[in-house]
């Protein structure tokens, strides 16, 4: 399986604000969208970086309340790690294990394609499981 197949039944729709978008208008976003994290883009449609909980979580410890008021642009991690959809789901889930990372921006040919979560690849990883251990089940059966 590939990040491809876990796209073809989530769909790539791009949950995304733009670098001046307030702290707090993100995490409004986050809210409303039950996510965990938001690409940020510049205004000529690129990916500039990823604002997720864990790095608000963090600025607000360092600069407090005021934090909320000020652009994604200062909190947002900016050198983001992506795959590709051609790239296998046991490839993407050691990547994410190994850079501690749980939202993974897909880019195919320098553009986004879509963003996959551990939680989707977790949930693909388990299908595909039951499906191999169905298959064995139904051949001993047959056998």
């Amino acid at each position: 399986m590939t990040v491809k197949h876990i796209l073809k039944s989530k769909g790539s729709e791009i949950i995304s604000v733009t670098e001046s978008a307030s702290v707090m208008d993100a995490l409004k976003l986050l809210k409303e969208r039950h996510i965990g994290a938001v690409l940020v883009m510049t205004g000529g449609g690129e990916m500039a970086g990823v604002l997720s909980e864990r790095d608000v979580v963090r600025g607000l410890v360092d600069g407090g309340a005021e934090l909320l008021e000020t652009p994604v642009s200062g909190l947002m991690t900016r050198n983001v790690i992506t795959c590709k959809s051609s790239d296998s789901i046991n490839l993407v889930m050691s990547l994410m294990t190994e850079k501690r990372i749980r939202h993974l921006p897909v880019m195919d040919d320098g553009m986004l394609a879509g963003l996959i979560t551990i939680g989707d690849v977790v949930k693909e990883r388990i299908a595909e499981t039951e499906n191999e251990a169905n298959a064995l089940k139904e051949y001993i059966a047959t056998g």
